[in-house]
């Protein structure tokens, strides 16, 4: 399987060097060129490339987008159609701007996300775990101590794969339900950079 990144920062390229530990090609891409990511690249063997944000997502069988939410604008909508996209960002007002239907409980950023990509299966996954932990904390399926990540989304197929891919890196998967239950974990929630199991990640997001 491809996997393009549109952001290719701490969490970006930790996904990646998974995706490529896991068997996977992933494409890389930033908003500097595509130029700037040769030495990331590079450590990562032949079955990682750098390219656009558009060609990056074109070439994905997923897409994962890695960028601060204030610009979630910038993801090219076209190329994502009929796609999964990963959505593991997070809404910080101090940073991304205010939005106001965020603020009040309206809608949330994965939320905005899918608007923006109406033809995409956006799933919310991975926003809530440190990078370092990420790389670091994957074991076994049937450890007592695996960690588990919730997602959320609308499309079940697209959850299942996503499960799949999380359970490849060596975590549990909680679903959540539709997209927007991905309000019950993002900053400052009790599921948010807190190691849990499967039973204490329902427990939390209850």
């Amino acid at each position: 399987m491809v996997i393009g990144f549109i952001g290719s920062g701490h969490i970006g390229a930790t996904l990646a060097r998974l995706s490529v530990n896991a068997g996977h090609s992933v494409v890389l891409s930033n908003s500097r060129g595509p130029e700037t990511l040769s030495a990331l690249v590079a450590g990562m063997g032949p079955h990682a490339t750098a390219a656009a944000s558009a060609e990056a997502a074109a070439q994905g069988d997923i897409v994962v987008v890695s960028i601060p939410f204030g610009h979630y604008r910038d993801v090219p909508a076209e190329p994502t159609a009929g796609k999964i996209v990963i959505d593991v960002g997070n809404y910080y007002a101090k940073r991304d701007g205010a939005y106001a239907q965020i603020d009040s409980g309206a809608t949330t950023s994965s939320e905005l996300v899918a608007a923006h990509l109406p033809d995409a299966r956006v799933v919310k996954a991975f926003n809530v775990i440190h990078f370092r932990d990420l790389a670091d904390e994957g074991l076994p399926a049937g450890h007592p101590e695996r960690r588990a990540l919730p997602i959320a989304g609308d499309d079940a197929d697209a959850k299942k794969t996503v499960t799949e891919l999380i359970d490849s890196f060596g975590f549990d998967v909680v679903d959540t339900g539709p997209l927007a239950e991905g309000r019950r974990f993002q900053p400052d929630t009790p599921a948010y950079l807190t190691r849990l199991t499967a039973a204490q990640l329902r427990e939390a997001l209850s």
